[in-house]
């Protein structure tokens, strides 16, 4: 599953999910895509370098490598919009996040290809998950799941304005102990950055899926500006002054959330 995913396993009740960290788009399926669509604008980019303090704190980090284009992985496999009556992408996105076509005309996926990709990269992605957290469990009695996203910081079509730079999403507060939520929110509160909890952003699939408190998973979406880290123009450049600025503040709200699951 190497091309599908990379997977660095760590032994601290820690993992770092990035599943729109992927800009592969399969060689197969390239000649139906859109050349708007061939630069995958919409890539959570550079977040594994950003994430990079995540080895120091003993997480295991696990990173997508198809793109979002091929199929999302933070979305239900039925395809059922987590935000109903706001517009949002699909499984698989026939429309970048500023309205273009993804695709060629008359080659979107129809609903037997989606079913392929389901199977062969949005399961084992979501396997992977679920075992890894079973082996944190098995060694921890609460985990921590941190599910790492970033978007383009204006996106009409998706939201009014400009997005708060820190956007933490647990459902309402459902997928985590508070204690712990209070803990990533203090890190934001203490920062220079603007910041909400369960603003626009309220976490996806994987946080509403797997994060469960009662049974020792807590789970929290942050979805952070890219403009925070990184040019949000093609070609998407790391930009290092700008990360020096953001990252200690990722790694201070990662640790306290790390160190309230490991009192729980």
């Amino acid at each position: 599953m190497e091309d599908l995913y990379a997977l660095q396993r760590g032994e601290a009740p820690l993992l770092i999910s990035i599943p729109h960290l992927g800009s592969t788009i399969p060689e197969p399926l390239r000649p139906a895509y859109s050349d708007v669509a061939l630069t995958v604008a919409d890539t959570d980019w550079h977040l594994d370098r950003l994430y990079d303090f995540a080895a120091a704190l003993g997480a295991t980090v696990l990173g997508a490598r198809v793109s979002r284009y091929v199929i999302d992985l933070n979305r239900p496999p039925d395809d059922q919009s987590l935000y109903p009556g706001q517009t949002t992408t699909g499984l698989c996105p026939t429309e970048t996040f500023r309205g273009e076509p993804v695709y060629r005309a008359g080659r979107a996926p129809d609903a037997a290809d989606k079913a392929r990709r389901v199977a062969t990269y949005w399961q084992p992605y979501h396997d992977a998950l679920a075992g890894e957290l079973a082996r944190l469990r098995e060694r921890h009695p609460h985990v921590l799941l941190w599910e790492a996203h970033s978007i383009a910081s204006l996106l009409p079509r998706l939201f009014d304005g400009k997005l708060p730079d820190l956007n933490l999403g647990t459902q309402d507060g459902r997928t985590v102990h508070p204690a712990v939520q209070a803990a990533a929110e203090s890190a934001m509160n203490e920062s220079s950055y603007t910041w909400v909890a369960n603003g626009r952003f309220k976490g996806g699939y994987i946080t509403r899926h797997f994060g469960a408190p009662e049974r020792g998973i807590h789970a929290i979406q942050l979805e952070m500006c890219q403009s925070t880290y990184m040019s949000e123009d093609y070609p998407f450049a790391y930009e290092p002054r700008l990360a020096a600025r953001v990252q200690p503040v990722l790694e201070r709200m990662v640790g306290r959330a790390l160190d309230v699951v490991t009192s729980l």
